[in-house]
């Protein structure tokens, strides 16, 4: 038994493995998946001397707890949290060093989201179509974390950084979505398409890596019916029968049958990862198709 490996001693309420995902496989009905704050997990790898296509663990809310088999280096960061080793404080935002059978306890968030835990060697489960992306949507990759399972780790590759702290944009007090509209727009009235650019939503606590549910003003559509189902890209922006629009992330479906009325630009979405549920939400149109 290999001792390059991390035994799961508390999974949290939802810890995934996550690497860059697996773009490209659309066509198969496969999302691309991976870091949902992908600016996050590049950094933690950098932190513990990891190539940034590194596997980290994504965890949501309240953390979780990590015992090596032996020495290793992790680094913590995204949503900011307290972080134990041993039962002692240690640093968040910088590499740390956790001895073989020592207890890494990363708690629960103090702002944001998802939390994104770097071990030097990477999380080295077995890939599946090129990447080690746990997705919820299809169950491709491997299954969310449970109490007492054993991840493999691979070997260092470099040195850890010679940091005191890596400074990290903090979790959003408001959500400002600079969206393009279309291409389903005309499916909308244009007061709608006003009130969609124009109103403040909020986060819903039913938001998860499929999508950022939101809640506020409905979208009165234009045309009755539904359309068949066609390509939906990372960052669409889905409107289904309640009228709240739906903003797709990584575990998004590949095809959808909803209008979509506008898309995010990729560099809201780290953003949108770390956004708690009741945080308020603007759409901003930068163009037109």
């Amino acid at each position: 038994m290999t001792d390059r490996a991390l035994a799961v001693v508390r999974a949290g309420a939802l810890t995934t493995v996550q690497d860059r995902g697996r773009p490209g496989h659309a066509h198969l009905g496969v999302p691309r998946s991976g870091a949902l704050d992908a600016p996050a997990a590049v950094l933690v790898n950098r932190l513990v001397g990891n190539p940034p296509e590194a596997a980290v663990l994504e965890t949501t809310l309240n953390g979780c707890a990590l015992r090596p088999r032996s020495a290793v280096t992790v680094a913590v960061g995204g949503a900011p949290c307290p972080v134990t080793v041993g039962g002692r404080p240690a640093a968040w935002g910088a590499p740390v060093r956790v001895p073989a059978g020592a207890l890494l306890d990363v708690g629960a968030a103090v702002s944001g989201v998802r939390s994104y835990v770097a071990v030097s060697g990477g999380i080295a489960v077995e890939p599946v179509l090129g990447s080690r992306s746990t997705d919820l949507l299809s169950g491709l990759g491997p299954p969310p974390l449970t109490d007492g399972a054993v991840l493999p780790l691979g070997h260092p590759v470099g040195p850890h950084a010679r940091v005191d702290v890596a400074p990290q944009p903090a979790p959003p007090a408001e959500l400002v979505l600079h969206v393009t509209l279309g291409p389903r727009d005309d499916w909308f009235t244009p007061a709608a398409v006003r009130t969609f650019t124009s109103r403040t939503y909020r986060v819903s606590a039913a938001s998860n890596r499929i999508g950022l549910r939101t809640e506020g003003p409905a979208l009165e559509r234009a045309l009755p019916g539904e359309l068949p189902s066609e390509g939906v890209v990372l960052g669409a922006v889905q409107v289904p029968p309640d009228g709240r629009p739906v903003v797709f992330l990584a575990d998004h479906p590949t095809t959808g049958g909803y209008p979509v009325i506008a898309v995010v630009g990729a560099s809201d979405l780290p953003a949108a990862a770390q956004a708690v549920p009741g945080t308020p939400v603007r759409f901003v149109a930068v163009r037109r198709r």
